[in-house]
């Protein structure tokens, strides 16, 4: 049974999306700095803050957070004032990466220097489709509210998805690397190599359910893939754009099969790919009509996909 005093502070966009799906909206008092959707959630008190400045391009912001943490310092921090003020119930947080979000031990120490409240904390930590079940469920559990219909909904989209990729051979299962940050290199791991094996690909680096891996620039050559999605964590696409030249104007970038062959796509990571959330499964259909776009036609392009070639300045 709900409770009726239920007061939620999510400190990350994925477990915000959660609350949500479950029909919490009204619930939630307070958010993290990067909480923006849905549109309501906006307008509710934030109550952390990065301690670097997120602006520049992926080499900077990588060489920013890197010297917080060669130092042991924290990315972010949490208003611990914010937090006595609003007075949660629950605070919901992360425990996966000290860099996209407040950590679980950052948000557990700032709950035992509140003075009136002891808040419950639930540590999020999803790294494949089954997580993502299992954290609606938890967070359902948490709260009072039966999560089966709205993980049943999910799980069928999946499903959809699935039953129409499943007849492909290998041979027409083009390969498919998906960058998660362009400068270092780095491959998506988690679950994005899930969503590529469903939606009909086949995933060059990372391995379902593991942190993302680093690459060599000679890695992406010699992959030579298929078909390349440009997933920046925490970029839309307008900030993909700006950062793109970080590929391009790589020695082989134009040799790459990919590029020669117009396969080449940004994705808002933002908002689909980098939350694991219910919107994995819209990010499931949005590879899947990039893959295979004579199966698949969700219609989530051009706000959430575009090709990179149709929108890249002449050179």
């Amino acid at each position: 049974m709900l409770r009726s005093d239920l007061r939620i502070v999510s400190l990350i966009p994925s477990a915000t999306e959660l609350v949500a799906a479950l029909g919490l909206t009204d619930y939630l008092v307070g958010r993290s700095h990067e909480c923006d959707y849905p549109d309501p959630v906006m307008t509710l008190p934030i109550c952390t803050q990065p301690t670097f400045d997120p602006q520049g391009n992926s080499a900077v912001i990588h060489d920013r957070v890197t010297l917080l943490l060669q130092k042991a310092l924290s990315v972010y921090r949490v208003e611990t004032d914010v937090l006595e003020h609003l007075r949660p119930t629950h605070i919901l947080t992360q425990a996966q990466c000290e860099v996209c979000a407040v950590s679980l031990a950052e948000v557990e120490q700032a709950v035992a220097g509140l003075t009136t409240i002891q808040p419950r904390i639930l540590s999020l930590q999803p790294a494949c489709f089954s997580d993502l079940w299992d954290d609606l469920r938890r967070v359902g559990a948490m709260v009072g509210v039966a999560a089966d219909a709205v993980v049943a909904a999910l799980q069928e989209r999946v499903a959809a998805c699935a039953q129409q990729t499943q007849d492909l051979a290998e041979g027409d299962r083009p390969s498919v690397v998906c960058i998660e940050w362009m400068e270092p290199l780095m491959a998506a791991g988690n679950w994005v190599p899930e969503q590529v094996a469903i939606a009909g690909g086949r995933s060059c680096f990372g391995t379902v359910g593991q942190h993302s891996p680093w690459l060599a620039w000679a890695d992406l050559q010699q992959a030579d893939p298929e078909v390349i999605v440009v997933m920046p964590c925490g970029f839309g696409l307008d900030r993909i754009r700006q950062d793109m030249h970080l590929l391009t104007q790589r020695s082989g970038w134009s040799a790459l099969r990919a590029v020669r062959h117009n396969q080449v796509y940004l994705v808002d990571g933002n908002h689909y790919f980098n939350r694991p959330g219910p919107r994995l499964v819209d990010s499931l259909e949005i590879l899947a009509e990039l893959i295979h776009p004579q199966r698949f036609s969700y219609g989530y392009g051009p706000q959430a996909w575009q090709r990179w070639e149709a929108i890249a300045s002449p050179s």
